[in-house]
This record gives structure tokens, C-alpha cells and sequence, in this order.
């Protein structure tokens, strides 16, 4: 069934209430369940699950991924299984789309933790308690969706922007209700066959599933896993028979960090991310790693170092930190910014029109949306509460806060209007506005510029993606106050899993007096977002006093590089596809991650492009349509049992001894 549609014409000459009633008479849903006790479980369950694979997704790669199509074919598939075993009633359309609601604003809670909190912790070398960083987490969220709604009935009821990502929601939300359900049992089929496969290699690599399993439960004296480094067995075989071993002027290949991985996850996330993006870090990784990095440790601007008397061996970390964070965060900083102010009709739309073309007399649709008072008074008490804690826990003064909040909101309305036309979210370069503008006003504190910063991507990023869900849920005939509520049950349900799990991956191992930093960043997980959040925060604090002359040089032309790259996609309408963005990433991510990226983007672009045109084709219906159901299960399977095996590490084996 063809979902109903406003012609162009209507949608500019029409007014506001002559659109409201016209959606109330064609497309309005009444009283179908939504918001249900069990849309709400298997929301919070599969928010929280998909939550704890972005935290991990994140720490690898500094991306978060989008859960919302993840969670609808696997809430169909389930319902229908049930169903089919008269264990319960399917789901109605609207009940899935209130679940993914939930799971998808549940998934972005993690944003905070691998940025801004992450960041604060390495540049303050303290660990705040857990209930801290979860309050501060849900009341800026919370802001987020109150800080919307005002915004909602501009951005969809009236103008009815696409929000393509959550329009791709509805139109998968009305093919599998529709009588075209077919195809979403086969995605489900192959998300968790995917998944299977994952979750598989996983745990023969896990360490500490096959300690337990060899050591503890067949009573081996060793255990046995499968290496991921795929050249492991070259460097043992070098050593019995004396091989050359590889290297880049002089460089060992393992110090530059260049060892090709079998990492699934990764895999699946440069097949969601596309070639383009995944060439343009492959570019990145290259120049840094293959070029620059031997020539600065032999020039000596990247060296070993004495810390507490030991000698710290040089590696791809020291690299990072000694010198190419510098170059790195810059092309990114530098290269989102361009990007963001490129588009100036982005911030000009966003500021025409806030409350529609003309006031309304009658509002038909007042009755399920969520009353505008609930945000006039609600943000006030929210922004004094945020004010509060800012001080209390990190030293911001209260102005600060105060200030910061309108430049907040206005960044979120452009934020938001960035998602409304492209699905692209610029949180982290409009988080960079308030991190220099208030960092310059307090260089000593890092808590001024990363919280405000903080505040400003949470509110944002929670604002811009609650309407692109209600996206879906207009397009269905849903209520959109109960998809409000349903998003902040998801708040809930992703602050809760996600908060602990961030304390129990990445600091399980800290004790007073470590370094914070070091502890947290590993090659394993080595926080991306944050790298560059503590970059722009050390700019801020130092200047560029006391770098080498190769650091400032080097700098310099990233910077002149990513305004020349963002100018010539401008110009090329997208043509031009280098992105200095996913260059910088490419530097900031260990090397083997970035080339497993590839390979994953490019197996998913060949199998895509070679079925494309062959519908009907069991190779279509698996590498086009189901692609991303694939790439997700790749990385939900591997993320999950990688969780698992941190937390068998931490609370099994000890206990085990």
C-alpha cells in the first residue's frame, strides 16, 4: 500500500492547519496500539543490546552507527515467530515503529561516553563516579527531545522535510506490513546468520573464552585462540628461520602499527560506510603510517621516552600521541567545519520560519502532540539543573552554562536541519563552536570547553534524531507524544546499559594515581571521538607554543588541505569524493583497523554492484536488499561476544584464579 503523500504544490501553499486535518483524515492511525507494554520491553531490551554494540563500535572506530532498521526487522522477525507459535499476538505497525523509537534513541546515548566524558577523564586524569556521568547524560537528553517538539510541527507537519533516514524507516515499516513481508523474515534470516558467524570467530579469538574453556574446563596448562593478526605466523616463522622482517625506512611494520586483522565488526562497518569513505581513511592511514611517521622517528621528532624510569618502546600509539594527533585533528576539525558553513541555506532555513509562516488559529492535532508548555517551562528547569551539575562536578561556572545555552539551542536547530535534509548530524563540528568559544574564556579548566561542548552534541544530537524518528511514525499515522515518551524511555534504557558497560570495558583495570589516558586507550579500542575532543581541548589549553617545527608545518597544510578538499566537493556537487574528515580518521584509527574497514567496503561494494541488476536473483535479495541487515548482524554478533569476552575477563576468570 502506497504510503499517502502531500503533493509539492500543497506542501507550499497549503497552511499548517489545512495539512494537520488533512493528515488526521488520510493517514491518522486512531486508536492502533502504539506504545504498548510489550513495544516498550522489546524496546528498552533491544535499545539496551544495540546501545552496548555502538559503545563498542565507537571505541574502535569513533562512529556511531544508526540501530533504528536493526531493531525493526528483528522485532518483526520475532513477533512473528512468536506468533507463528501462538506465543503472542504480531506487532501492529505502529507498535514496532514506537519500539525502534526507543531502541534508536537508546543506541545515540552512548555519544557522550566516547566523546566529551572520555576526554574530560584524560584531560583532568580523574574518574568521576558512574551516577554522575549517567545523570548529566539523561537530563541533557532529556533537554534534546523537549527542545524538538517546538521545532516538529515546522520541520514535518508543515514543511514535511524528508528526514531520509527515517523515511527509509517508514517505507521499511510499511513493506513488511503490507503483504511484502517476505523479504524481512529473509533480512532477519540473514542478520542473524551473519550474527551467528561473528559471534563465532569471536569467541575462538576471545582470549578469555578459551582460557575459560581450555584452562578452567578441559584442563589444559595452556589455552589456544585464534589469532587475529593475520601476519602472526610470519613474524614466528621469521624467528626460526631468520626472514627478513618488514619495514617501512628502516621502520618495523608492527612499531607503525601496519598488521593486517581479522576484525568482523570492522568488516560490517566498512560495509555500512561505503567505499568512498573508506578509501578516503585507506588515504589517511597511508600517508600517516607508511610515510610521515618513518620519517619523523628518523628525523626525531617521534622518540622513545623515559616514564617512571622505563623506557617506553616506540609503537603506533606513541605516533598518535607524539606527533600525528596534531595533523590529524586539525584536517578533521578544520574539514567538518568547511563543511558545516559551506552550506549556509542549512542555517538560513533553519532559523526561517521557526514557528511556522503564520500563527495558527486552531491547532487540530493537540490532542496527541506533546503540548508546547511542557517545553517552555520544562527547558528553563533543565538548563538551571545542567547549570548545577556543570559546577558542582566539573567547574564550570553557572553564567557559563547560562550563556552557553541559547548558542545550544541555536546549534541544535541547525543540527536538526542539517538530519531534516541529508540525514547528516554535524555534531561534532557544531560541538567545536562552544569548546573554543568558552575554552578561550577559561584555558585552566578543561571542564568549560568540553562540557559546554558536551551539552551542546547531547541536546543536538538527541533534538535532531527524536524527529527523525517521528519522521516514520507521521508517515504511519502514529501519536506523536507517545513517540516522545518513547524516546525518553530509550534515554533510560541506553543511560542504564551503557554507563556501567563504559566503566566495566574501559576502566575496570584503573587504579588511583594511573594515568587515565593510557589506561582507557588501547590499540584495541582507541577512542577516535575522544582523541580528537582532547586534541581540539589541548589546542585550547597550550596554544601551539612548544610544538616542532614539523607538528606546526604539518598542521598547516592539513588545514590548507581540508578547505581546499571541502571547496572542490562543494563546487563538484559531491564529485570531488576525498573527505578530509575520514582522512583524519584514517590517521587517528590504528592502521589495521582502517585496512579491515576497506576490505569490509570493498567485498560489500563488489557483491552490491555485481547483483544489482540481477534482481530476482538469490544474490540480490542477499547483497542488495539485505546488505545491511548482513553488515549489521556482522556487527552485532562480533560486538556482543566481544563485550562478553571483557566482562568473562574481569569478573569469571579472576574469581576462577
Amino acid at each position: 500500500m502506497a504510503i499517502p503523500t502531500l503533493t509539492e504544490e500543497q506542501i507550499q501553499t497549503w497552511s499548517r492547519e489545512e495539512k494537520d486535518r488533512w493528515w488526521l483524515a488520510n493517514v491518522f492511525r486512531g486508536d492502533m496500539p502504539q506504545l504498548t507494554l510489550r513495544s516498550a520491553a522489546t524496546g528498552f531490551i533491544l535499545g539496551g543490546v544495540l546501545s552496548a554494540t555502538n559503545l563498542y563500535v565507537s571505541a574502535k572506530t569513533g562512529i556511531t552507527l544508526g540501530v533504528g532498521l536493526t531493531s525493526v526487522i528483528l522485532a518483526y522477525a520475532m513477533f512473528k515467530f512468536l506468533s507463528a507459535m501462538r506465543a503472542a499476538q504480531d506487532m501492529t505497525i505502529l507498535e514496532n515503529n514506537a519500539m525502534q523509537s526507543i531502541a534508536t534513541s537508546a543506541g545515540y546515548m552512548t555519544v557522550p561516553l566516547m566523546s566529551s566524558f572520555a576526554a574530560y577523564f584524560w584531560k583532568a586524569n580523574t574518574v568521576l563516579p558512574w551516577y554522575q556521568i549517567l545523570a548529566f547524560n539523561f537530563v541533557t537528553a532529556a533537554m534534546g527531545v523537549l527542545v524538538a517538539f517546538p521545532m516538529k510541527r515546522r520541520f514535518i507537519n508543515d514543511e514535511q522535510q524528508p528526514f531520509p533516514e527515517g523515511r527509509a524507516c517508514g517505507v521499511v515499516l510499511d513493506t513488511l506490513y503490507t503483504g511484502k513481508g517476505a523479504i524481512g523474515m529473509i533480512q532477519a534470516k540473514a542478520l542473524l546468520a551473519a550474527a551467528g558467524i561473528a559471534a563465532f570467530v569471536q569467541i575462538i579469538a576471545g582470549e578469555a573464552y578459551m582460557k575459560l574453556l581450555w584452562v578452567h574446563m578441559l584442563g589444559a596448562k595452556t589455552a589456544h585462540h585464534f589469532n587475529e593478526q593475520l601476519d602472526a605466523w610470519y613474524y614466528e616463522a621469521a624467528k626460526t628461520h631468520g626472514w627478513a622482517t618488514p619495514s617501512f625506512a628502516g621502520v618495523d611494520f608492527r612499531t607503525l602499527g601496519l598488521r593486517p586483522t581479522l576484525d568482523i565488526a570492522m568488516l560490517g562497518t566498512g560495509g555500512l560506510m561505503g567505499i568512498r569513505t573508506a578509501t578516503s581513511m585507506l588515504i589517511g592511514m597511508i600517508i600517516n603510517y607508511a610515510i610521515l611517521a618513518p620519517i619523523m622517528i628518523k628525523n626525531g621528532d617521534i622518540v622513545e621516552r623515559v616514564v617512571n624510569g622505563k623506557v617506553v618502546p616506540l609503537s603506533q600509539r606513541e605516533i598518535l600521541n607524539q606527533w600525528s594527533i596534531w595533523w590529524g585533528v586539525g584536517i578533521m576539525v578544520v574539514g567538518s567545519l568547511v563543511a558545516l558553513f559551506a552550506k549556509p541555506k542549512v542555517i538560513i532555513d533553519a532559523f526561517s520560519g521557526l514557528f511556522g509562516r503564520e500563527k495558527e488559529k486552531v491547532d487540530p492535532v493537540a490532542h496527541i502532540e506533546l503540548p508546547l508548555k511542557y517545553s517552555f517551562i520544562g527547558v528553563p528547569v533543565l538548563a538551571v539543573l545542567i547549570a548545577w551539575m556543570a559546577n558542582h562536578w566539573y567547574g564550570v561556572p553557572y553564567w557559563m552554562t547560562i550563556v552557553a545555552m541559547p548558542m545550544i539551542f541555536a546549534l541544535s536547530l541547525i543540527c536538526t536541519n542539517a538530519m531534516a535534509l541529508t540525514s547528516w548530524t554535524p555534531t561534532g563540528a557544531l560541538a567545536k563552536i562552544p569548546q573554543f568559544t568558552f575554552g578561550m574564556l577559561d584555558r585552566s579548566n578543561p571542564g568549560v570547553n568540553l562540557m559546554t561542548a558536551g551539552i551542546t552534541a547531547s541536546v543536538a544530537s538527541n533534538a535532531a534524531n527524536l524527529l527523525s524518528d517521528i519522521k516514520p511514525g507521521y508517515m504511519l499515522g502514529a501519536k506523536p507524544r507517545q513517540q516522545a515518551i518513547g524516546h525518553l524511555i530509550g534515554i533510560v534504557a541506553g543511560g542504564l546499559v551503557s554507563t556501567p558497560l563504559f566503566y566495566v570495558m574501559f576502566l575496570s583495570r584503573y587504579k588511583p594515581g594511573d594515568n587515565v589516558q593510557e589506561v582507557m586507550a588501547t590499540d584495541r579500542f582507541p577512542m577516535p571521538s575522544a582523541v580528537q575532543w582532547k586534541g581540539v581541548a589541548d589546542i585550547i589549553e597550550h596554544g601551539f607554543h612548544g610544538l616542532s617545527p614539523s607538528i606546526i608545518w604539518s598542521l598547516s597544510i592539513a588545514a590548507i588541505t581540508a578547505l581546499v578538499f571541502e571547496v572542490a566537493r562543494m563546487f563538484t556537487k559531491g564529485k570531488f569524493w576525498l573527505s578530509p574528515v575520514s582522512i583524519g580518521l584514517g590517521v587517528v584509527l590504528p592502521p589495521s583497523a582502517t585496512m579491515c574497514m576497506w576490505v569490509g567496503a570493498a567485498i560489500f561494494t563488489l557483491l552490491h554492484s555485481y547483483y544489482e541488476k540481477r534482481e530476482g536473483t538469490t544474490g540480490h535479495t542477499l547483497w542488495v536488499r539485505s546488505l545491511e541487515a548482513i553488515c549489521a548482524g556482522l556487527i552485532a554478533g562480533s560486538a556482543l561476544l566481544g563485550i562478553g569476552d571483557k566482562l568473562v575477563d574481569v569478573f569469571i576468570l579472576p574469581r576462577l584464579g
